[in-house]
């Protein structure tokens, strides 16, 4: 639709009363990503809200200066209003969540006309279970009961001191109403263990059926998102909404308009979501829990019940599946050729093209039709469960019974479930002109036991993001600092497989590189390749960059590279280095401000999640160092079986691939440096191919212009 006067008003009017309260100038990019978006949207038609015009989203490549979340939520919010769609935005951090919630949207509504609400939306396994805590109180208090079995499936743990406190003073606050049931809103960190031993899913979750549901934190947060006209969701809770069919969590993909924040993670993320995996052994282990639970479960269900027979084939279809993968376990640990590399006790195999070997891949269709005969009879039980809760029929099972076992029947459906998709996808037959799926395998060995793990993912989140996402949704905005890889978009649109029809844009910068930093590129006595000299280069080169005392960022590709040189330069620059993995991220950070704020130098030592996402502004951070290229490591299965299929087509991998992702890389490394308009510092790369080799230029060219400083 034409972008009606009033709605146009409301976004020029609203920018200018937010400027003017905040006291700040307007940014000529900002403003440009206000225009773009309001008038992609604009361009989208509809009959009755359904959209008629083709797919297509809105891809806006902005860096760090332009403001982006204030100009997309200040042109997104009047115009899904307008139409009558959902505004979800999604983030890929916890931060910029945050960030969002609790600083920009109320910002945005204090100081503008715009009137609107919003939610912060979370999966279910962020809430409490209130039946899942009663039983795992019940454990603590009875530890032979079999009346509550929620907890079989996990093993019995000697708990901490205090757990058993714990979990009653977690009851109490959320009783009293002083805590909501959201992990993250619980004043303490909860461990990963205790956690999942109180939370649930959607195959455990009994929903209106549950005895707590009128009390239930999920649910109760779930109003306020059928309410809310903005939804602030994660990459991750969007792609497994879309994985459940759209519409589960968050609205349907037709009903909302996506704003996708830091959305070059999105093709990754999106492979993860659709890959798939199975431990072979792990799976024996786990028929033997699920044969105990069967015995367990047996004496409360009617002997000539629906149900009751449903266990007899579950039993004999466990045992079948059982039997099978004992054989791809014999086949897999005798016919892979399996080496293990500096005492490590891992191994791994990536299968070419994706061919598996004539009789693993005999095993596999076997594996499969057991997998999906076990995972048949498991839904079956579920359904049978489900239906006790229907207290207008009668049923051979009563209610209690089913709400003690139906979260155990869903978790092992769920779990067989998972295995099918790996036997699905190892049986799947290549399409023409697609490349083929990865698959790899993983064998592990430990101190009395050794494993085989199946892996299987997507190499292009392509087709999956295009049938889920761009077909279906109203409209979609991507935005980020690294959408562009080499100056070109096309990276992008191969990997998300983004609609014909899209629009693209980079915003020019605020910021004045060439006066605020310079990259320079020393000479250095050796080249990454040389593994050893070149570590020996750094442990000599690094003392005199921070000799001056700025505040510094060390960015390495790889522990091992990194903890050599830490422990190397560590007896002469005591309490100076501090590496990521010395104590918790935000730890870190916070000892580093302090230092630097007493007048201390500070060195922070960091690998490739501190190359994106620290924000440390002005003094903080005045030198990032680069030590090599951050090229992708060579084994991984995923790129590996894509660089194979690019070769296979003519291609040259390291070009189209490796180059590209370096880049995008590079560029979110050296953008720790400047994070305001009057920041300023220096940013030094000590691997010299990016002067040596013919890419280098390429990569020094997509760089933000900086004043060059290159030694010859």
């Amino acid at each position: 639709m034409p972008i009606p006067d009033d709605v146009k008003q409301s976004i020029q009017q609203g920018y200018r009363d937010f400027l003017g309260a905040k006291g700040i100038n307007a940014r000529y990019g900002q403003r440009l990503m206000i225009a773009e978006i309001a008038r992609y949207l604009g361009g989208i038609t509809s009959d009755d809200g359904e959209r008629t015009s083709p797919a297509s989203a809105c891809v806006v490549e902005a860096g760090t200066g332009t403001g982006k979340t204030l100009a997309y939520l200040m042109s997104a919010i009047p115009m899904a209003k307008a139409m009558d769609k959902k505004l979800v935005i999604s983030t890929a951090t916890v931060a910029l969540q945050d960030q969002i919630v609790q600083k920009d949207l109320p910002e945005l509504r204090e100081h503008t006309n715009l009137k609107f609400n919003w939610t912060l939306a979370k999966g279910r396994g962020r809430y409490l279970c209130l039946s899942r805590l009663e039983g795992r109180l019940h454990e603590e208090g009875v530890q032979d009961s079999d009346t509550m079995p929620l907890f079989l499936l996990e093993g019995r743990q000697d708990e901490e001191p205090g757990t058993r406190e714990f979990f009653e003073e977690m009851l109490a606050q959320y009783a009293n109403r002083k805590w909501d049931g959201d992990r993250d809103h619980w004043p303490q960190q909860i461990p990963d263990d205790t956690w999942r031993q109180v939370t649930t899913d959607h195959r455990q979750c009994t929903n209106r059926h549950c005895s707590y549901f009128d009390s239930c934190a999920f649910f109760e947060a779930r109003k306020g998102l059928d309410e809310a006209e903005v939804i602030v969701a994660n990459h991750d809770l969007v792609l497994a909404d879309l994985a459940l069919g759209g519409g589960a969590i968050l609205p349907r993909p037709e009903e909302a308009i996506f704003i996708f924040d830091e959305a070059h993670h999105l093709p990754a993320k999106a492979l993860n979501h659709f890959a798939a995996s199975v431990s072979i052994n792990g799976t024996r282990n786990w028929l033997k829990q699920l044969a105990q639970v069967i015995v367990k479960m047996k004496p409360y269900l009617t002997p000539v019940s629906t149900a009751s027979k449903t266990l007899d084939r579950i039993s004999e279809a466990s045992r079948a599946y059982e039997l099978v993968l004992a054989q791809v376990y014999e086949e897999a640990e005798s016919n892979i050729t399996w080496t293990f590399e500096d005492d490590r006790q891992s191994a791994q195999w990536r299968f070419p093209d994706g061919e598996l070997s004539e009789r693993l891949a005999e095993l596999t269709v076997e594996a499969g039709a057991a997998s999906a005969n076990l995972s048949r009879h498991l839904g079956v039980l579920v359904d049978e469960l489900q239906k006790a809760f229907d207290e207008r029929k009668d049923h051979d099972i009563d209610r209690q019974t089913a709400e003690s076992w139906f979260p155990v029947a869903g978790t092992l459906h769920s779990r067989a479930e998972d295995q099918l998709r790996l036997w699905t996808a190892w049986r799947e037959v290549r399409e023409e002109r697609r490349p083929p799926p990865a698959r790899w395998a993983i064998r592990q060995r430990f101190d009395h036991a050794e494993d085989i793990t199946f892996f299987s993912s997507p190499v292009l989140a392509d087709s999956l993001l295009h049938s889920r996402l761009w077909s279906r949704a109203f409209g979609v905005i991507l935005t980020s600092a690294t959408l562009t890889a080499l100056g070109s978009f096309d990276r992008l649109k191969s990997r998300a497989g983004l609609p014909a029809s899209s629009h693209f844009m980079v915003v020019p910068s605020a910021f004045r590189y060439g006066d605020m930093a310079t990259v320079e590129v020393p000479p250095m006595p050796a080249l990454p390749t040389e593994a050893e000299s070149f570590t020996d280069a750094l442990v000599e080169r690094l003392p005199k960059l921070w000799s001056d005392g700025q505040a510094m960022l060390v960015l390495f590709t790889a522990r091992r590279q990194m903890n050599a040189v830490r422990d190397r330069l560590a007896p002469e620059w005591p309490d100076v280095i501090i590496t990521q993995d010395d104590m918790a991220k935000g730890e870190v950070l916070r000892k580093h401000k302090e230092r630097v704020d007493a007048g201390l130098p500070s060195i922070l030592f960091g690998v490739a999640s501190f190359a994106e996402g620290i924000d440390l502004p002005g003094k903080y951070l005045q030198h990032v160092v680069i030590t090599r290229l951050p090229f992708s490591v060579p084994d991984d299965p995923i790129d590996a079986s894509l660089a194979e299929w690019v070769t296979a087509r003519g291609g040259n991998p390291f070009m189209e691939i490796t180059v590209p992702d370096a880049s995008i890389k590079l560029v979110q490394a050296v953008g720790r440096l400047l994070r305001t308009e009057s920041d300023k510092g220096r940013v030094t790369i000590l691997d010299r191919r990016i002067v040596t080799r013919r890419y280098g230029s390429l990569l020094l060219d997509a760089l933000p212009p900086f004043r060059r400083l290159v030694s010859n």
